[in-house]
């Protein structure tokens, strides 16, 4: 029990991705970040176990025949299929460091089916829509090709994704504004720290009653 899972989810553009980097960076061994698989083409600037593990189709189908597949999620694009997954490959380890990865409400849900439900915690990054959607735009605008039509997309489809009534089924407990960055790290550093705490509290007297 004294294991946690950290999922940390927001927005398009809330600032999760670098938060869960600082968190991972200061909390070193304490705290390993969870890569998830797709089998979509890796893309420029991208490196095989850093953002995702790349992986075939087949390859997928095949970890999918050994129970290895935790959850997984499909989204129809021009070429065809794109798949999205967790695995059970040794990244989560109940017995070493405790984890943290990026995660939607699609993956919580999916995740919450597994044997590892008990330990997941739920973190919530939240932003000001309008700072989300000029950071997303900046952010566009770096690429070689911008696509802002797909900025749209994804601004929309957050809408839908983390809407009230999925976010109040998720009872999520730590729930977060970013609205400077140092402070948030800070401040979600805090609360992951004494999540782990409790964790190791609760296992410490688990032993005491074995």
């Amino acid at each position: 029990m004294g294991y946690k899972l950290f999922m940390l989810m927001g927005k398009s553009a809330s600032g999760k991705d670098s938060i869960c980097a600082a968190l991972v960076q200061r909390f070193g061994a304490k705290l390993r970040k969870i890569v998830p698989y797709t089998t979509r083409p890796i893309r420029e600037g991208e490196q095989n176990g850093r953002e995702y593990f790349f992986v075939t189709p087949e390859e997928m189908e095949k970890m999918r025949a050994e129970g290895r597949v935790l959850e997984c999620r499909t989204y129809q694009v021009v070429v065809g299929e794109w798949h999205y997954f967790t695995a059970d490959d040794g990244q989560i380890d109940t017995e070493g460091s405790h984890s943290i990865m990026i995660a939607t409400p699609e993956v919580y849900f999916g995740m919450m089916k597994t044997k590892y439900a008990d330990s997941i915690v739920p973190v919530y990054i939240e932003s000001e829509d309008e700072e989300r959607l000029l950071r997303s735009i900046w952010r566009e605008r770096k690429q070689e090709n911008p696509n802002f039509a797909e900025v749209c997309r994804r601004y929309l489809a957050d809408e839908k994704d983390f809407a009230p009534e999925i976010l109040e089924k998720m009872n999520i407990r730590l729930r977060f504004l970013n609205w400077q960055f140092s402070s948030c790290v800070r401040i979600v550093g805090e609360a992951i720290a004494r999540e782990m705490e409790k964790g190791e509290a609760e296992l410490a007297i688990k032993k005491d009653l074995a």
